[in-house]
């Protein structure tokens, strides 16, 4: 027997999650999100999407990681209503202000004095995908270059971890113009780990997109 056949055999009805699980998924995978985000922007590093660009962005302009994070993802809020609904934009919205509230609280928690960079970049990144991981799961995201990704994978049939691979790269490439070469290049290492995690674990058809 096949492993398609078993499936069909063990598997039910997909089950939507109520919205407390919905709720308790945002708050783990938002707070996950910040600390890796935070573990990335303390070695100097930069990461993809959204976050990633408003990393890079904190650096040239003196607003708080909150307050850019949140205004750059409000073009994004009209693209989400028209193409993946009403309960993806409030879900969103809501990850979005999580995220932008616990990266104010993630500095005064942990200690980043003895970082070693290239390990505090990977697993950074590494602990961010599994955030964003989570969020998309329950119909949810960070706005910005999650939205563009996951529209192109439910209209288009492409996996999001691709479509977030190829805008990531625009922002490493973004990145060398302020960063030296080596913080470049583990950046663009740490994107590779953060968009294998989106890759391997979300991928169209296997995973209902609406639950």
């Amino acid at each position: 027997m096949t492993a398609q056949a078993v499936d069909a055999r063990t598997t039910g009805p997909a089950v939507a999650h109520t919205a407390v699980e919905d709720g308790l998924a945002m708050t783990i995978g938002t707070f996950l999100t910040s600390f890796g985000l935070y573990l990335i922007h303390s070695v100097g590093a930069v990461t993809g999407g959204t976050a990633g660009l408003v990393l890079l962005l904190t650096r040239l302009l003196p607003w708080p990681f909150a307050v850019i994070f949140a205004v750059i993802n409000l073009p994004f809020a009209v693209l989400a209503w028209r193409r993946k609904g009403r309960r993806f934009v409030l879900n969103s919205v809501i990850s979005v202000a999580l995220l932008s509230a616990f990266s104010l609280v993630q500095p005064h928690l942990i200690a980043t004095s003895h970082l070693v960079p290239p390990y505090a970049a990977l697993l950074g990144n590494l602990i961010a995908g599994i955030g964003l991981l989570i969020l998309f799961r329950h119909h949810s995201s960070l706005g910005g270059f999650n939205v563009i990704a996951l529209v192109c994978q439910d209209r288009l049939g492409w996996r999001a971890g691709y479509v977030l691979l190829a805008l990531d790269a625009t922002v490493v490439v973004l990145s060398a113009f302020t960063a030296p070469l080596q913080t470049t290049l583990l950046s663009a290492l740490g994107v590779a780990v953060l968009n294998l995690v989106i890759v391997l674990n979300h991928r169209p058809g296997r995973y209902p997109t609406a639950l």
